[in-house]
């Protein structure tokens, strides 16, 4: 069964997104293990959503943990191939670009909330989200990521 979390594209991302977060807002996603492979799959396995795209001019999500890809109904392949706007239905993407570009100004911000859409068609409300500019080990801007915990579906009739 394929884990994306043994990569060592996925190992080496996961620190990034582990650093990034510390970096921005002062505490540790988890708690790090001394073996890097054992703290990526920690992240992915984590119970929070975790999802981040990279800096292409139509950023592609790539890194989504398990409670992600469960909630967006799909798979790590599908997740790392798709435009991470269209995680957003499209009356929702004005909002969304406004987040991303207060968060590229200001490094971070731990309080947004907004509709999402998955891959079924259907819609969630994600609460109290951070979301923050991820950063190379130079410190070079790389993307950006966002954690939450708290969602509700939303009923569709």
């Amino acid at each position: 069964m394929f884990q994306p979390w043994q990569q060592p594209k996925v190992i080496k991302h996961s620190e990034c997104l582990m650093r990034s977060y510390q970096h921005w807002t002062g505490h540790e996603l988890l708690p790090r293990s001394s073996l890097s492979a054992e703290s990526a799959r920690h992240l992915f396995e984590a119970p929070f959503v975790l999802v981040s795209h990279g800096i292409e001019p139509d950023p592609i999500l790539n890194y989504g943990n398990q409670p992600a890809l469960k909630l967006w109904q799909l798979t790590w392949q599908e997740l790392t191939c798709m435009p991470s706007r269209l995680t957003a239905e499209a009356p929702n993407r004005e909002e969304r670009a406004k987040l991303l570009e207060r968060v590229t100004r200001d490094g971070y911000i731990s309080d947004y909330s907004g509709v999402r859409i998955a891959k079924n068609g259907r819609r969630f409300l994600i609460k109290n989200a951070t979301v923050w500019n991820l950063r190379s080990e130079s410190g070079a801007y790389c993307g950006q990521a966002a954690i939450f915990r708290e969602w509700k579906y939303i009923n569709t009739f």
